[in-house]
């Protein structure tokens, strides 16, 4: 069971702590779909291997890693995760097809822009061979990328976004060498332009249409689908389209029918509802002799990045997913008497957001300055100290219960009015700065034992008092990453990532914190967490020991964090990891690859400040001042090579 209440992970005795008690606390069940646990060691574990047990300790990866000479932050991915996720997409449309008696197949396509990684690409290709499975494209640059990929005449590439004229050209020459690749016209010029280009190559060419559809998305994403939609054609201009098609008597050219309701779709309603729209749009083309194989359902299928209810949630199943689609347009094609279409879908979070976690350190700790159990305050103390000195003593002179909520909310006013009295006196230079260093001590002192006072009571609802010192009283961890670099989505849209320990999971958290990251901007931080805490503001954390590495794990971080991330402060990528399962390695996995993180020299040259130029200009001010007799040569010369050995270095701290 969850926590019963927001202060149960941070009050919880060693001795009545689960490992269980912490997979509720990081709330596992809800996001890790299997993959993610918690071994006996209290360390997170993952278990990429559909059936087979093996589990990996992510612990042991990160100190392989370490070994080796990598440095944090780092990126694990582990690409079996990639193959089961593809699997059971498949087997999830083969069982909705089978029961219901389809008449058609499944064929999916992996829409390339949610991680264009090579390897990840490649992964998801062999994954899906068996299947059939297809790309998408949505760029110039992802289209040049992805041609050579297709593995054979049928295999799919949906070529979605807007497109100029090269794009037209070279989608429709690889028509020519028999490729399956099917432009998705996105608006009423560019279907003129492809035919356009097609009478220029003298090429009957193939597509696909994007309608806009009434149905709207919901969540985020909601306006991706709808009549506002940023893409897609209207009814009207898709009556046009195949107006003209008639006319010049290639009604067999339009072969697929597609449309798009959002990233994460986040009610199966919806889905349903969309699908039967866009199917009663096929049916009705069909029936006046388009020549129509294909219906794409688009992207969507979601992802629980937390608990159900949350906006990070979704309501179905991987299979119910499946039964929506497969059963809602078959539902219209009986009723239409026309034959069911071969169904694709564009999942490209739901396969790649498990593969890939974020491993992040912590540097250290931002905690409130409190005075020892021992203190003893001065003889002759301002009356603003005095205050504080005998609120402090009526705390720790109370028994439990003693103090009423109404005598700790006193207390509370009494603590907050002696601290804005000792900052207005040192303001106007009446208070030195000592006392007023002894006043911040104080302060927090007296906030810790009213929290604990409060918490004893365990008040439903909690008084206004209680809340604001829950908020307040909240470490700062500043871990060694870039909000902007590794989880813009976070920051962009307040999309919430799991975040939890990667090893002391038999301890109890005794510390609420935030994370903070590397740099200067006050948004570089996480402020919402996946948590059984009803205040998802803090994460449930260990204190940080002196000369012991203290790990996190962000998790789902496969899918378009790895491409969307921006050089704020110029932190660059971070180092990767390919990581395979396998029974006959030492602790059951072998790292396959390893690429590099962004060195200093790297990410300068990305904003125009190359090595060369700099260090002639670090050369010609260091030779200025030995001139001037201000530098000795050997200090000089050990100035410019502590410069230069800074271009090599990562980005972010060495910690090592």
């Amino acid at each position: 069971m969850p926590p019963k209440s927001r202060s149960a992970a941070v009050t919880a005795g060693r001795s009545a702590w689960r490992i269980d008690d912490a997979r509720d606390l990081y709330q596992l069940p809800a996001w890790s779909d299997g993959f993610f646990g918690i071994n006996e060691a209290g360390h997170v574990c993952v278990t990429p291997l559909e059936d087979q047990g093996l589990a990996i300790d992510i612990l042991h990866v990160v100190e392989e890693a370490r070994r080796r000479g990598i440095a944090l932050p780092l990126l694990i991915r582990f690409q079996d995760i990639l193959r089961t996720r593809v699997r059971r997409l498949y087997r999830a449309f083969r069982n909705a097809i089978e029961e219901s008696g389809y008449g058609n197949v499944y064929r999916g396509v992996y829409p390339v822009k949610v991680n264009q990684l090579e390897e990840v690409v490649a992964e998801v290709l062999e994954a899906g061979g068996e299947f059939g499975i297809g790309l998408e494209s949505g760029s110039k640059a992802e289209l040049i990328a992805t041609l050579p990929y297709l593995r054979d005449d049928e295999t799919l590439l949906i070529c979605n976004g807007v497109k100029d004229h090269s794009m037209l050209r070279l989608i429709l020459q690889a028509q020519r060498l028999g490729r399956n690749a099917l432009p998705v016209i996105e608006k009423s010029s560019e279907f003129r332009q492809l035919l356009a280009v097609a009478a220029e190559l003298d090429i009957e060419p193939r597509l696909g249409v994007r309608v806009r559809l009434a149905t709207s998305g919901a969540g985020r994403w909601a306006e991706s689908g709808g009549y506002r939609s940023k893409f897609g054609v209207s009814i009207p201009e898709l009556l046009d389209i195949v107006d003209e098609l008639e006319q010049r008597g290639q009604t067999d050219a339009l072969q697929l029918l597609h449309f798009h309701l959002g990233s994460q779709i986040e009610d199966i309603q919806v889905l349903k509802q969309a699908t039967k729209e866009v199917t009663q749009v096929y049916a009705r083309l069909l029936q006046r002799g388009l020549g129509l194989r294909y219906l794409d359902v688009g992207g969507g299928l979601g992802v629980s990045y937390d608990a159900g209810g949350s906006p990070d949630s979704i309501n179905y199943s991987l299979q119910e997913y499946a039964d929506a689609v497969v059963y809602s347009v078959q539902d219209v094609c009986a009723a239409q008497a026309v034959p069911e279409p071969v169904l694709v879908s564009e999942s490209g979070r739901a396969i790649t957001a498990h593969h890939s976690v974020l491993v992040v350190e912590a540097l250290g700790a931002y905690e409130r300055e409190v005075l020892p159990p021992d203190f003893q305050p001065p003889a002759q103390a301002p009356p603003v100290v005095a205050g504080l000195v005998e609120c402090r003593a009526e705390l720790l002179a109370a028994t439990a219960g003693e103090l009423s909520l109404s005598d700790l909310a006193a207390i509370c006013h009494d603590v907050e009015e002696a601290r804005r009295e000792a900052n207005m006196l040192f303001g106007l230079g009446h208070l030195p700065l000592e006392e007023l260093g002894l006043v911040d001590r104080l302060y927090w002192s007296c906030c810790d034992m009213l929290l604990a006072a409060f918490r004893r009571q365990d008040p439903d609802p909690q008084p206004k008092e209680m809340q604001a010192l829950e908020e307040s009283l909240v470490d700062r961890y500043l871990c060694n990453f870039s909000v902007f670099q590794s989880m813009l989505d976070h920051w962009a849209i307040e999309q919430r990532f799991p975040v939890m320990p990667l090893a002391r999971l038999d301890e109890p958290p005794t510390r609420r914190a935030m994370i903070v990251d590397l740099t200067c901007d006050s948004d570089g931080k996480i402020h919402r967490y996946v948590s059984a805490n009803p205040d998802t503001s803090y994460l449930a954390l260990h204190p940080l020991r002196p000369a012991e590495p203290y790990y996190l794990g962000v998790f789902l971080m496969g899918a378009y964090q790895d491409i969307m991330g921006d050089a704020h402060n110029l932190f660059g990528r971070v180092p990767e990891v390919h990581v395979y399962a396998s029974a006959d390695e030492t602790d059951n996995y072998w790292i396959e690859t390893v690429l590099p993180g962004d060195s200093v020299e790297d990410i300068l040259a990305e904003v125009q400040y190359f090595r060369q130029n700099l260090q002639r200009r670090m050369n010609e001010i260091v030779r200025e001042k030995i001139s001037a007799g201000m530098l000795r040569p050997t200090a000089g010369m050990e100035i410019v090579n502590d410069y230069v050995r800074c271009f090599g270095q990562t980005t972010y701290c060495q910690t090592d």
